[in-house]
């Protein structure tokens, strides 16, 4: 007997900085027809500032605490793409509630490919601000090695954003799917 097919009615990218959930997302959504939300791009402009302005003006638990809320507002939403932060898998309750009837797609890179991203990325500096005082490689391995066991409890699918372009993820999800 066949496999059901699986019906969703929204996917959620996570992954840490600059492993590409912004580039998949705006693609996989137009291959959907669905809305895309980059959730850092909601708050800033729903904050009126930048993510580091956020955080110099009032810290990064001030920062975390309105991602939480937004990710909340995005819970019950449907036909959507939805681009995490690197750090809301932090927040369990409010990845829980965005879970429901979504696909979580897990985006990952080295921490070598993660690093030389972010120093060509124009909004480096603008929209990512360092999340601790370490040097950018240990906070980078330090924080993955944090992180990576609640991306791997919340996603569905696990794609390497080294080894495959966005096109062929968009591919890949929506063959797997839908």
């Amino acid at each position: 007997m066949g496999k059901e097919p699986r019906t969703y009615s929204k996917v959620i990218l996570i992954g840490f900085r600059a492993t590409g959930k912004s580039t998949v997302g705006e693609l996989l959504a137009e291959r959907l027809g669905w809305s895309f939300v980059d959730l850092d791009g909601y708050l800033e402009k729903k904050l009126g500032k930048s993510i580091r302005e956020v955080v110099e003006e009032d810290g990064w638990e001030a920062f975390r605490e309105e991602e939480r809320k937004a990710m909340r507002e995005f819970a019950g939403k449907r036909n959507l793409v939805l681009s995490l932060g690197g750090g809301a898998v932090m927040h369990e309750a409010e990845m829980e509630a965005l879970k429901e009837g979504a696909l979580v797609v897990w985006l990952v890179a080295s921490v070598e490919t993660i690093l030389e991203r972010l120093s060509r990325d124009p909004r480096t500096a603008t929209q990512r601000p360092a999340l601790t005082e370490k040097a950018p490689e240990e906070e980078v391995r330090e924080l993955l090695a944090a992180r990576e066991p609640l991306y791997a409890r919340f996603a569905d699918l696990k794609f390497d954003t080294e080894t495959l372009s966005p096109d062929e993820i968009v591919r890949l999800v929506s063959e797997k799917a839908f």
